[in-house]
C-alpha cells in the first residue's frame, strides 16, 4: 500500500514536470487529448444525429461541446467581425487552413452560422466516430485525386444552397499549411458562389505561431478569427471567377498579416 502511495505521488509530480519541460511530450499530449475529446463526444452524439442523418443542424449540437476544447490545447480565441454574420443567408465561406485544430474555431462559430456544412477530403470519412459524425452532419466528402467527381459532388449541393438557405464552408487553399502566409486559392469555391449568385464570406485565422509540426512544438497561444464583410457575386458570371478569387485572396492576406501581428503581441484580444 505504501509503495502504491509513493508511486502515485511520484507520478503526480513527474507527469506535470515532464509535460512542462518536454516540448515533444506536450505536443503529442495536447493533440491526443484534442482528438480523444472529439472521438468521445462523437460517440455520444452519433445516436442523436442518426435520428436526422445528413442534417446540418447536427453539427451545431456537436459543436456546443467541442467548442470548449481550446482548454485542452491551451489556446485563447478572440473574434472580430461577428456582426457580419447577422441576418446572413446562403453563402460560401472561404477560410485559410493551417491545422486540424481549425475545427475548434469552426465549432465556436457554428451556432452563429446556423445552417452550415463543410467540404472535406474523403479520407476524413474513415476517421472513426469523427468521420461518421461529420457524415451525419451533412459534410460533403470529395476525392482530391478525382477532380471530375469532386466537381460533381460540389455542384450537386451548390443548387441547394440558396433554396435551403445553407452556408458552405470551404478551404480554397486545398490543403492545410502553417507557414505564415495564405497560399494560392483554387477556383472551386468561387465557381459555386457565382453559379448560385450568393456571396463569398471570408473568414481568416491568425497564424499559429505557437505550433510547429516539424519541431513538435505546441505551446499556448492566441488565435484571432476575423469574419470579414461578405463579398457580393450578384451579376457576376463565370468569366469573373479569377477576379473574385484574386480579390478575396488579397483581402484575406492583408487581414491575416494584421491579426497575426495582433495575436502574437496579445493586443486587442476580447
Amino acid at each position: 500500500m505504501t509503495i502504491l502511495l509513493y508511486a502515485g505521488v511520484g507520478l503526480g509530480i513527474a507527469v506535470p514536470v515532464v509535460f512542462a519541460l518536454s516540448r515533444t511530450v506536450r505536443y503529442y499530449a495536447k493533440l491526443t487529448g484534442w482528438y480523444l475529446g472529439i472521438t468521445i463526444t462523437g460517440l455520444v452524439f452519433i445516436p442523436l444525429m442518426a435520428l436526422r442523418p445528413r442534417h446540418p443542424s447536427n453539427l451545431v449540437y456537436w459543436s456546443a461541446i467541442c467548442k470548449h476544447f481550446n482548454y485542452i490545447i491551451g489556446c485563447r480565441y478572440s473574434f472580430r467581425g461577428l456582426e457580419n454574420l447577422d441576418n446572413l443567408g446562403a453563402c460560401v465561406v472561404v477560410a485559410n487552413h493551417q491545422h486540424a485544430i481549425d475545427g475548434t474555431g469552426m465549432n465556436k462559430l457554428w451556432a452563429a452560422l446556423k445552417r452550415c456544412t463543410i467540404v472535406s477530403k474523403k479520407e476524413v470519412l474513415y476517421a472513426g466516430p469523427f468521420g461518421l459524425g461529420l457524415w451525419l452532419g451533412g459534410v460533403i466528402f470529395i476525392d482530391r485525386l478525382n477532380s471530375e467527381k469532386s466537381r460533381e459532388a460540389i455542384n450537386k449541393v451548390s443548387g441547394k444552397l440558396k433554396r435551403d438557405d445553407l452556408k458552405l464552408w470551404m478551404f480554397p487553399e486545398g490543403t492545410r499549411r502553417n507557414t505564415g502566409e495564405i497560399h494560392a486559392f483554387k477556383k472551386g469555391a468561387f465557381h459555386v458562389a457565382i453559379n448560385g449568385q450568393i456571396p463569398i464570406l471570408p473568414i481568416v485565422y491568425s497564424q499559429y505561431y505557437f505550433m510547429d509540426e516539424k519541431q513538435k512544438k505546441f505551446d499556448s497561444g492566441n488565435i484571432i478569427i476575423s469574419v470579414m464583410p461578405p463579398i457580393s457575386t450578384e451579376g457576376m458570371s463565370i468569366s469573373d471567377v479569377n477576379d473574385l478569387m484574386d480579390r478575396s485572396h488579397k483581402l484575406m492576406s492583408e487581414e491575416f498579416s494584421c491579426i497575426s501581428a495582433a495575436a502574437q503581441e496579445g493586443k486587442n484580444l476580447n
